[in-house]
């Protein structure tokens, strides 16, 4: 019988829904991927140890448990092999809706366990999970976007939290996403990138919306990230991302 929450990887059992687990399960081979992104062969061939299936015919919540714990145990080792240098940007804007897109600014964003507290996800099948409470985007990228003539504003496509500074090419999962703001410091890791989809279509160009998709072109994708540590964020706010 597993914990109902564990202090090593976060997972609290209690804020999973069936569709939750049931989704996570079917992306568990993508979630570890993207931890993996960009390693090397050596590291690769360490990590296939202790990357092995779960057992979904299992108790579903220690299932959930299993791939979070795997995904914790994988940063872990990539944390301890390679070299990261970290990155330091700030928090532009901040974005909340009642559901669905866009999302407009607010002046300042409570973050809770499941994300900005007042915030909707309008579609509760793709989005959501425990692992995508926040949407990361840069603002960087979407100035470049807009010059290439793509009619895209920050919550355009969905993000929470728009920061500048960063070089989005280096994201991967697992990555510590620490906010220092005037209340204390708010703890965000990255999970894996938002696929985009039709309902974002306005944002671009001939309603090109996979202009930003990871696989298509990688360095370009908003990215999900869970939530460690809560708290109240603004824009200014000094943005560091570790391994």
């Amino acid at each position: 019988m597993t914990p109902l929450t564990c202090t090593d990887c976060g997972f609290d059992g209690a804020r999973w829904s069936d569709d939750d687990i049931e989704r996570t399960l079917a992306h568990t081979d993508d979630l570890i991927g993207f931890v993996l992104e960009g390693a090397d062969d050596t590291f690769m061939a360490a990590a296939a140890a202790v990357v092995q299936p779960v057992d979904v015919d299992v108790d579903p919540v220690a299932s959930a448990h299993a791939v979070m714990h795997r995904l914790h145990d994988v940063t872990a080792m990539r944390r301890e092999a390679e070299a990261f240098v970290p990155m330091v940007g700030r928090v532009e804007s901040l974005q909340a809706s009642g559901g669905g897109v866009p999302k407009v600014s607010i002046p300042v964003a409570d973050i809770g366990p499941s994300g900005v507290i007042g915030d909707v996800q309008g579609n509760r099948k793709n989005h959501g999970r425990p692992w995508q409470a926040i949407c990361l985007y840069s603002s960087d990228l979407i100035a470049d976007l807009r010059r290439e003539g793509h009619p895209v504003e920050a919550g355009g496509t969905g993000e929470n939290l728009t920061m500048s500074g960063i070089d989005w090419s280096r994201l991967r999962g697992g990555l510590m996403v620490t906010i220092a703001s005037a209340s204390g410091e708010v703890v965000l890791r990255t999970s894996g990138p938002a696929a985009p989809c039709h309902k974002i279509g306005d944002c671009f160009s001939e309603r090109h919306w996979n202009r930003i998709d990871h696989t298509e072109r990688p360095g370009w994708a908003r990215w999900y990230a869970s939530v460690l540590t809560g708290g109240t964020i603004a824009p200014g706010d000094t943005v560091t991302i570790t391994a």
